[in-house]
């Protein structure tokens, strides 16, 4: 036997998670605003940018992501370190954004993400399980 220490360190669970079904669906993207911002004054967290966030996320599920028939799941979850994460995932896992590009021209749509990557501490990507994809963002609840 080693004299190694070895200790069992149990992954901490977040202080609030929430998490609902949604359609695929204007509608639900706007049901996704509105019932983040209920959950997040029920925490009593503030309410913005986080349902703008929120709003972006779920907005870009229902137009890239949108798979006939299937809808998208919303995600928010306090952490013990302080830290909101949202998380927003489809059916589309083909279109994976890596990062904000500007419209060619100018556009009334195509500027979510930057306003995403400007309000949130950090965003990303993840894909999985196939075909989904989850898009993320965290945001320090000090601010």
């Amino acid at each position: 036997m080693s004299d190694v220490n070895r200790e069992t360190v149990a992954p901490r669970a977040p202080l609030h998670q929430f998490t609902v079904p949604l359609s695929a669906t204007r509608r639900g993207a706007r049901l996704a605003r509105l019932l983040a911002a209920e959950q997040l004054d029920a925490w009593g967290l503030p309410l913005d940018p986080d349902r703008l966030i929120v709003a972006e996320l779920a907005t870009n599920a229902v137009v890239h992501g949108r798979v006939p028939g299937r809808g998208f799941r919303l995600t928010l979850t306090v952490a013990a370190h302080g830290v909101l994460r949202i998380e927003v995932t489809d059916p589309g896992g083909e279109g994976l954004p890596t990062s904000w590009n500007a419209p060619s021209e100018p556009a009334e749509s195509g500027y979510g993400l930057l306003l995403v990557e400007e309000l949130a501490d950090r965003w990303g990507v993840r894909s999985g399980p196939v075909p989904a994809k989850t898009v993320w963002a965290e945001l320090g609840l000090d601010r």
